[in-house]
């Protein structure tokens, strides 16, 4: 079973309309039905990996003013070509976490099958919102270069910095603690997608 994400842009009535940029931010995830605006200020996507799932709310997280509201459960087969052609029960659990989200503190909920295994995934979604929303520009410099594949040593000299303040960087954004987050909201995700095993 899939998930769909439904994203909707907070405080859009006071700002410009950010849905173009954030599917551009979006367009090399891997979809099963590609990200589209669905009404005015709010897109929509379906994915079939949890791992997928995390790296987007990493990503709509990290650019600032979404509520993300994750469903998991079946859709209607067979796929239209179309996001907003789409129905099923994993679009209705959707639905309801985005309206759950934009009345959390951290814009994030979780939706699916199994409600003690959707929360669970809440919860750990809402540590790492957190975590990420307390970075650092300086931070964030330093975990993209790493995240690439450079050493800490590269990165101190891509950066001009010492490899320790690399390092104090890294620690004080908690970035081996946002790895560890990754897998273990993946597995709760796919847990509430189908019940628990």
């Amino acid at each position: 079973m899939p998930f769909v994400l439904t994203v909707d842009q907070r405080a859009s009535r006071r700002g410009s309309d950010r849905v173009a940029g954030a599917l551009a931010v979006l367009a090399d995830v891997p979809v099963v039905l590609g990200f589209e605006r669905t009404a005015g200020d709010e897109f929509q996507g379906v994915l079939d990996h949890p791992a997928a799932v995390v790296a987007v709310l990493v990503r709509l997280v990290r650019a600032g003013g979404w509520s993300v509201g994750i469903g998991a459960g079946p859709v209607q087969t067979p796929l239209p070509d179309s996001t907003r052609a789409a129905t099923g029960p994993a679009f209705l659990a959707a639905r309801r976490a985005v309206d759950t989200a934009k009345g959390r503190p951290v814009r994030v909920a979780v939706q699916g099958p199994d409600a003690e295994a959707a929360a669970d995934a809440q919860a750990v979604a809402t540590v790492l919102a957190l975590l990420l929303q307390r970075r650092s520009p300086q931070a964030w410099e330093a975990i993209d270069l790493v995240a690439a594949g450079r050493t800490q040593a590269e990165a101190a000299a891509a950066l001009g910095v010492s490899r320790q303040a690399v390092g104090q960087r890294l620690a004080a954004a908690s970035y081996e603690a946002e790895l560890d987050l990754h897998p273990t909201l993946g597995r709760l995700l796919a847990r509430a997608e189908v019940g628990r095993r």
